[in-house]
């Protein structure tokens, strides 16, 4: 304490002597600023210009160009080296060793000896081109002498002075000596320049191969987005998949994996190819890691395909050029060529395309078909292409069913016998009723005389998990929807997919959302077609196409709902899918409502006229003659075996069983009797409309 009391008044000013008393007031003062030393200040500005962006874009510029000329140096000792010994050969071999691939080990092994006996061929040559140089440059000189002096000569006698024999030799000493004062201008520059030349062209290698680290690549570089794909990405993505004996094998393999890979082949807007995997890896290990494939490759998940080929061990893989996938496709055929018409048994329906870039075509012949996926993502537009297409074959009919009810198949109103459009307990009521009808005609034509052809009836059903999920009972109480034995819809389904297609009744369904409570699995198993858009889960996607598609790389689940709209696995052997694969990825055509009426309005315009059905017959009394009208529509002539058919289709509980002799015993009471037209029966629709005609006014006649 004394201490700091004596260091107090060393450093105070004495006060002056007064008597009277002083009141101090201390008032604290801040600290004195204390300059910043000059070697702080420095270090700031030092590490403020190291972290500059700008500071540290030079770095990597440096880096990354003095590299790019290190490395393509490197890059191109090793293509010289390639070059001129059988190293590229022997590594082959030690590849092909390792992959246990002993054919393409011999196969290598020859190439090899025949490059080793091309080589020591030249070396030989070597011994003696330059004495045969030399004696051919001696022979050449002379002959090039003897060649000047002749012409000197030839100019000698033209102009009759002697001294001219010389004059093509010495022009020709004067140009010789020409070239050796250029070379001699150009040489010295050349050797200067020369290093230099040679530098930048070890640099545009090592810039081409982009040899040098990640980081000190451009941004543009280092996010790799959509960049080529070459074996060497591929191995490395394959490597970093985080399948450890895969990570293993590629390290032991002397070519670091690229044994494993087959040729890669331009493959629509996308590249393909088959990898070969090493002993201890299985395909689906790759199959599970799509995703993190994909990400190694630089593209999104929903831009690399995993299918397996036949071979074993091997997995194809299709990788799409970046963001090519999101471009739409072409207009459809049908919308483009008006000439088009369509062939049931021999033609095929343009869908759109593969992922190859390929036209897509499926047969519809004898086939039924389903097509499944979640809400808004072209189902009904998918479907309906096929049935566009079809209609333009005239021998084709058509039994609708829209249970969505929002006017997608309106245009087929004059081309379909039945069309219901609608979503209630009713409509569904209406359209089971048409199945059933559909049955009964099945029925009726497989008791028809063996070798009887019978034109292709498609019924078609939209929405159709509403059918299945209606709770509406008859009064027999069976009820419509469901899937036990009483379920009249399932049943009649069921009916159709056992025996219609011998017969050419076809049934076609579109569904949302499969579950077993939606679509049962008998239904779905007994369509020869089945398609999927874009499905939320796998389990959800094993529905819709079955075990077999999916354990084979079927993936509707990681189509991207909205992104994909429009794009369908589809499993049939209607299309055309590459050898090995179970499935194939379809991207379908969009024709819109207005397209869709054009093209059934050329349909229309081949047939003969259709009067379609809105509501299902229940038993009422019918008037054959009415009706016979209303199947002819506006045609001037129907054969009478097309009017039975139309009849039959449109109400088969009343004139299911009609033969000729019903028809014609109808017309021959009306007065409007068939008659023949080039060899074949026909009924005329003037008689019929007149013999209407007649009746109706006789009937007020009599009632007056």
């Amino acid at each position: 304490m004394s201490e700091n009391v004596v260091h107090l008044h060393k450093h105070t000013n004495p006060a002056p002597v007064d008597t009277a008393p002083t009141v101090l007031t201390v008032v604290p003062d801040a600290p004195p600023a204390r300059p910043v030393p000059l070697w702080v200040r420095s270090g700031r500005a030092v590490k403020t210009a190291v972290t500059h962006e700008r500071t540290k874009s030079a770095g990597r510029a440096v880096v990354r160009h003095g590299l790019y000329t290190f490395n393509g140096g490197r890059i191109a000792a090793r293509r010289a080296w390639d070059g001129r010994t059988g190293s590229r050969y022997e590594r082959m071999i030690r590849a092909a060793e390792a992959a246990g691939n002993l054919e393409a080990a011999e196969e290598w092994e020859e190439r090899l000896q025949r490059f080793r006996a091309a080589r020591h061929h030249r070396r030989m040559d070597l011994l003696h081109s330059p004495v045969d140089a030399a004696k051919g440059v001696a022979v050449g000189a002379g002959m090039s002498v003897g060649v000047l002096v002749a012409l000197g000569v030839v100019l000698a006698i033209s102009t009759g002075q002697a001294g001219d024999v010389i004059t093509p030799l010495a022009a020709t000493i004067d140009f010789i000596a020409l070239l050796i004062r250029i070379v001699q201008v150009v040489w010295g520059p050349a050797v200067t320049i020369g290093p230099f030349l040679a530098l930048l062209a070890l640099w545009s290698v090592g810039r081409k191969q982009h040899a040098a680290p990640q980081w000190a690549l451009p941004a543009n570089m280092r996010s790799g987005e959509g960049e080529p794909i070459t074996p060497s990405i591929v191995v490395k993505a394959l490597r970093d998949l985080g399948v450890p004996a895969l990570a293993r094998a590629i390290k032991e393999m002397g070519d670091a994996g690229a044994s494993m890979l087959g040729p890669i082949t331009i493959a629509g807007c996308g590249v393909e190819v088959d990898v070969t995997l090493p002993s201890g890896v299985s395909t689906n290990e790759v199959q599970a890691k799509r995703r993190k494939l994909a990400e190694n490759l630089t593209r999104h998940e929903h831009e690399v395909f995993i299918t397996i080929p036949q071979a074993a061990r091997t997995v194809r893989l299709w990788i799409a050029d970046s963001g090519a996938l999101d471009e739409p496709i072409g207009p459809s055929p049908l919308v483009t060529d008006e000439t088009m018409t369509a062939d049931y048994k021999k033609g095929k329906a343009p869908w759109g395309q593969d992922l190859r870039g390929d036209a897509a075509a499926l047969s519809l012949y004898q086939r039924h078909l389903l097509i499944t996926g979640l809400s808004n993502q072209g189902k009904t537009v998918a479907l309906r292409s096929l049935a566009l297409w079809l209609a333009l074959d005239k021998s084709v009919q058509f039994l609708m069913g829209d249970l969505k009810g929002v006017g997608d198949w309106a245009m087929f109103d004059g081309l379909a016998t039945t069309l219901i459009q609608g979503p209630t307990d009713e409509h569904v009521i209406q359209v089971t009723e048409m199945v059933e009808s559909a049955v009964d005609e099945m029925n009726r034509r497989i008791q028809a005389p063996p070798g009887t052809t019978f034109p292709p009836l498609i019924v078609l059903v939209d929405e159709a998990q509403v059918a299945f999920m209606c709770p509406a009972k008859d009064e027999d109480k069976r009820p419509y929807g469901g899937s036990k034995a009483n379920s009249r819809y399932f049943m009649a389904v069921r009916k159709i997919h056992n025996q219609g297609r011998a017969v050419n009744v076809l049934m076609w369904q579109g569904t949302q959302d499969p579950t077993n409570e939606n679509l049962p699995k008998l239904v779905r198993e007994g369509a020869h077609t089945r398609a999927s858009l874009a499905l939320g889960t796998e389990s959800q996607a094993r529905m819709a196409l079955g075990d077999k598609a999916v354990d084979g790389g079927a993936a509707p689940n990681l189509l991207r709902p909205g992104l994909d709209r429009g794009t369908l696995v589809v499993a049939s052997d209607g299309i055309t899918i590459p050898a090995g694969q179970s499935s194939i990825t379809v991207r379908t055509h969009y024709i819109d409502d207005a397209a869709a009426t054009a093209i059934t309005d050329r349909a229309k315009a081949l047939r003969d006229g259709v009067t379609t059905l809105h509501a299902i017959d229940r038993g009422e009394e019918r008037d054959p003659l009415a009706d016979i009208a209303a199947v002819i529509g506006d045609a001037p002539r129907v054969r009478t075996k097309d009017v039975l058919a139309r009849l039959a289709t449109r109400t088969p509980g009343a004139y299911g069983e009609w033969s000729f002799i019903d028809l014609k015993r109808v017309l021959d009471d009306a007065g409007a009797e068939p008659y023949k037209s080039d060899g074949v029966m026909v009924v005329s629709r003037d008689r019929v409309t007149r013999a209407l005609a007649n009746r109706n006014s006789e009937g007020s006649a009599s009632a007056e």
